[in-house]
């Protein structure tokens, strides 16, 4: 199968899922099998998984370590992870390692204990997310939390499972300039 197939066929293939397993750690994950679907999950020859969608949601994750190896082990072509589904977990950050799946589009972590709104900075690096939910975090109570996240992720079209229209954009927009400094300029003493 050409990469170009596999790309064009994998966007239907059902997700690998791991929801309400009482996953504590990631490496559960080698042990644990997926819920099966209506439609049966393909696989590629090494036996790996060729679906482009992880979930995890409804588990007691409080961590991601070793994620990108055991993603690695699971699906034959990992970096085209593009649907992550961690919500109801025990999550306290976003993880840098959801950062380097450049090709993830939809990422929830709803009903986890995200205290922070600086955490979604993080995500920022991702061109492809489009589609985000934090609501049910501790994060959710802090001022601004809408409005701050549409502005540090522009191309969201859907947050917390709401559509992003032209209207939050330019409320977003006029809270950035009345709550965010801009970064002054320093001015090197030596160089006057």
């Amino acid at each position: 199968m050409s990469r170009q197939d596999y790309m064009n066929t994998s966007v239907q293939e059902p997700p690998l899922d791991y929801s309400f397993r009482s996953i504590h750690v990631i490496q559960d994950l080698m042990s644990e099998e997926p819920r099966t679907g209506l439609r049966p999950l393909r696989h590629s020859k090494s036996g790996k998984s060729l679906t482009q969608s992880l979930w995890l949601n409804n588990n007691v994750l409080n961590d991601l370590r070793d994620f990108s190896h055991v993603v690695s082990l699971l699906l034959e072509h990992p970096e085209n992870l593009a649907w992550i589904d961690l919500s109801f977990n025990d999550l306290t950050s976003i993880d840098p390692v959801l950062t380097t799946f450049f090709n993830l589009s939809v990422l929830y972590l709803h009903g986890n204990s995200i205290q922070h709104l600086g955490e979604v900075n993080k995500l920022a690096v991702l061109p492809r997310l489009r589609s985000l939910t934090l609501h049910g975090n501790p994060v959710e109570e802090e001022k601004g939390y809408r409005q701050y996240v549409l502005c540090t992720l522009p191309r969201i079209t859907t947050f917390d499972f709401s559509g992003v229209t032209k209207a939050d954009r330019a409320t977003a927009e006029v809270w950035k300039r009345m709550n965010i400094k801009p970064k002054k300029v320093r001015i090197k003493q030596n160089a006057l």
